[in-house]
């Protein structure tokens, strides 16, 4: 059987990002250009300016992947990019570089939604074994997904409101912390004690998520201890905050799992890389026997070699 190489692109938010691809599981090189440092004094990404960076570098990022990869565009079988969600801007250069490339060479296009970007991140570990439930964690999105074969996504429960890593972004905002807050809030739940009394986001028997309550009851805590001039412990409040949000995203995903009938999951999306959720989830899935896969953390934010996976 013949190998197929994907060249991937990716350029949904602040990341101009692409990736050779071969047979939907080697990775074999990519090429990464963050605007963190661009966005940083405005605690977030701005769309005007990230849509304006991914003209900047697209075609710089272009050869930069054919030097790195030893390889040319003859090479290439499919051209595969991500088309949404996403900021609308960022999406359009990275679909215009993609349909351009398609174009002029008559390479197949293939579009790929983001998220199912972040799940087929998995298959750059090992290929995906079904039936699975996924759950998708990230500055956008908290899914809970199943799926008995390739392609086949059946949403069993979202968000009803922030994204769990909104809310991390939030929350860190609020004590201060540096842009992109999530990280640096998993880092101090790992140096802090549960002290504050948060309470638990939406733990009930559904398989949605609502973590508005739990961050807007963080601001009013550290807005009356500041009020009151007491010291804010920031490494408490980012464990107190931690804990419970790990707590209900466990407790759902196992339940869904056996509800389900299910012996396998998968993690994807940025949130995947928080090391609380992950020593949660390989200690439940230790105690269940549970079959667990996720990305290494460089394929758990954006990038282009999960595109290509999923394009495959």
């Amino acid at each position: 059987m013949k190998d197929i190489y994907c060249l991937a692109i990716e350029s949904s938010c602040d990341e101009t990002s692409m990736s050779i691809v071969r047979n939907g599981c080697d990775e074999i090189a990519t090429v990464v250009v963050s605007q963190i440092d661009i966005h940083k004094k405005f605690g977030g990404v701005v769309p005007e300016i990230a849509s304006r960076s991914h003209i900047e570098t697209i075609t710089i990022v272009l050869d930069e992947i054919f030097k790195k990869a030893n390889m040319s565009i003859d090479d290439i079988d499919i051209i595969g990019v991500t088309y949404g969600p996403g900021l609308i801007g960022s999406l359009l250069i990275g679909l215009q570089c993609a349909k351009t490339i398609s174009l002029v060479t008559g390479k197949p296009l293939i579009p790929v939604h983001h998220i199912a970007g972040h799940i087929y991140a998995n298959n750059l570990e090992k290929r995906l074994e079904f039936p699975l439930i996924a759950l998708v964690v990230s500055g956008g999105h908290t899914d809970l997904v199943y799926m008995d074969k390739d392609y086949s996504f059946k949403k069993i429960g979202s968000t009803l409101d922030d994204a769990v890593g909104e809310a991390y972004d939030k929350v860190a905002k609020i004590l201060g912390l540096d842009y992109p807050g999530g990280p640096i809030v998993d880092k101090y739940a790992h140096m802090g004690k549960d002290t504050y009394d948060l309470p638990y986001p939406l733990d009930d028997n559904t398989y949605n998520f609502s973590f508005s309550g739990i961050k807007s009851a963080t601001f009013n805590i550290v807005h009356n201890e500041r009020q009151r001039g007491n010291n804010i412990r920031i490494e408490d409040v980012c464990t107190s905050f931690q804990n419970r949000v790990v707590h209900v995203i466990v407790k759902k995903t196992f339940r869904a799992l056996q509800e389900y009938g299910v012996k396998n999951l998968i993690i994807a999306g940025g949130v995947a890389a928080n090391k609380g959720l992950r020593e949660a989830l390989m200690n439940g899935a230790k105690e269940r026997g549970i079959n667990l896969s996720f990305p290494k953390i460089e394929h758990c934010t954006d990038n282009a070699a999960m595109i290509g996976a999923a394009a495959y």
